[in-house]
């Protein structure tokens, strides 16, 4: 359990990290549920990884930048999953360290684009049935007796759920680019393309 005092510092730094997150500073956002954030920003992104995963070619699925590096397919399909296994942890308290195993290679970008929407309905759902007492709770991996990781879920998903997610579909945009297919804008503007025009 998070002491009073750590759990109020605790809500107050993610409540404020979610309305800086989208520029959200007006008066009914300081008591924004921390849930509501966090989708908000999840919707957000969600537009641009798909721009990002709208682009992958669908003939080039197997390729790989180096032989230790997951192949386009592979990475593209943990982008488009990570939201749904995320906020599938937010429902355990404790769970034993996790076994990543390699991932699997989709068919085709639209199986790639289908687990997309799946994982950010499933994310959506779990997230939109937590409300900050159980946003604060902890989650921990335990090894045994040793404790490996201990945060609250809304750190968790702020570091994995979304953070972890922005950080592939970064990789994924460096994929794009030694493939010659114009990368898409995330914040602004691409050397391929400008939002902002």
């Amino acid at each position: 359990m998070v002491p009073t005092v750590a759990r109020q510092i605790a809500t107050r730094y993610l409540r404020a990290l979610m309305r800086t997150a989208f520029g959200t500073l007006h008066k009914e956002s300081l008591n924004m549920p921390i849930n509501e954030g966090l989708i908000a920003e999840m919707d957000q992104e969600a537009e641009a990884t798909r721009r990002m995963l709208e682009r992958v070619p669908g003939d080039r699925l197997d390729w790989k930048p180096h032989q230790k590096s997951m192949s386009l397919g592979q990475l593209a399909l943990h982008v488009a999953g990570t939201p749904g296994s995320v906020a599938g942890l937010l429902l355990e308290d404790t769970i034993p360290p996790l076994k990543f195993e390699e991932s699997p290679t989709p068919s085709s970008k639209e199986e790639v684009l289908e687990a997309l929407d799946e994982s950010l309905g499933r994310a959506r759902d779990i997230l939109s049935g937590l409300d900050d007492e159980a946003m604060m709770g902890m989650f921990r991996i335990m090894d045994g007796d040793r404790e490996v990781i201990a945060m609250p879920k809304a750190g968790l998903a702020r570091a994995i759920l979304l953070n972890h997610w922005y950080h592939h579909r970064g990789q994924l945009s460096v994929y794009l680019r030694l493939l010659d297919v114009p990368v898409p804008a995330t914040y602004g503007a691409s050397a391929d393309e400008n939002l902002l025009q």
